[in-house]
């Protein structure tokens, strides 16, 4: 099964001139972790959102475990998505007043499969995540999201769109705040926790000096042919 496959896809944002993306092919193999690369502002982002359902496409299919996105509307691809697809976003989208815990928890809420891929005790397994991805202070976890860290922050994020084990992983640019060696630690966890869970990692960026972590780069100035 690939985790991800999309196909002569094209998008462009409602009023705009050119076509945004327009992107023939790409996949992921289950497991698998791609370093996609490309200048701030080229698109990178807008194809996270058309990957996760969040945007609409004009043409083209989009698969996500076998699953083809376009075919699922309304409330069954918000449920669809979170049973499958781990979102960390440039600016994490915590809750703020939540804790921590209660943050990573919140896939565990809204999806059956997330909850049963957890384990036997979500609460363990999402500490345990809290704790591997460097936040082993166990008072941490009971504290509001804004009263953490950015550095801190990014590492709930990353235990949310890691827990339940899904199949696909969407970063985008999640250590753009981070300096060169916080995000060399960070990305090193982040693909070691994707491997450990079988979970695909698309991980979008603009800085090379990431793309070692990664089974191969793409960049994304070839891959979309928006200005061909």
């Amino acid at each position: 099964m690939r985790a991800l496959h999309v196909q002569n896809l094209t998008f462009n944002w409602p009023g705009a001139q050119n076509v945004t993306l327009r992107i023939p092919n790409l996949s992921l193999a289950q497991g698998e972790r791609i370093f996609l690369f490309g200048p701030s502002g080229s698109g990178k982002s807008t194809l996270l959102s058309a990957i996760a359902g969040v945007v609409d496409v004009s043409t083209g299919a989009i698969l996500v475990a076998d699953k083809d996105l376009g075919a699922v509307r309304g409330g069954a691809r918000d449920r669809f998505r979170v049973d499958h697809i781990g979102m960390i976003f440039q600016v994490f989208n915590l809750i703020p007043w939540l804790s921590a815990l209660e943050n990573v928890l919140l896939p565990c809420t809204f999806s059956q499969r997330r909850r049963t891929r957890a384990g036997d005790d979500p609460v363990a397994t999402a500490r345990r995540l809290l704790e591997e991805l460097g936040l082993s202070d166990p008072s941490l976890a009971s504290k509001p999201a804004n009263q953490l860290s950015v550095g801190q922050q990014q590492r709930v994020a990353a235990a949310r769109a890691l827990i339940g084990k899904p199949d696909l992983i969407l970063a985008d640019e999640p250590t753009s705040a981070l300096d060169e060696a916080a995000k060399a630690a960070f990305v090193d966890l982040l693909t070691r926790e994707c491997a450990e869970a079988g979970s695909a990692l698309l991980f979008v960026s603009h800085d090379r000096s990431l793309e070692r972590h990664f089974d191969r780069s793409v960049d994304f100035l070839e891959l979309n042919r928006s200005a061909a």
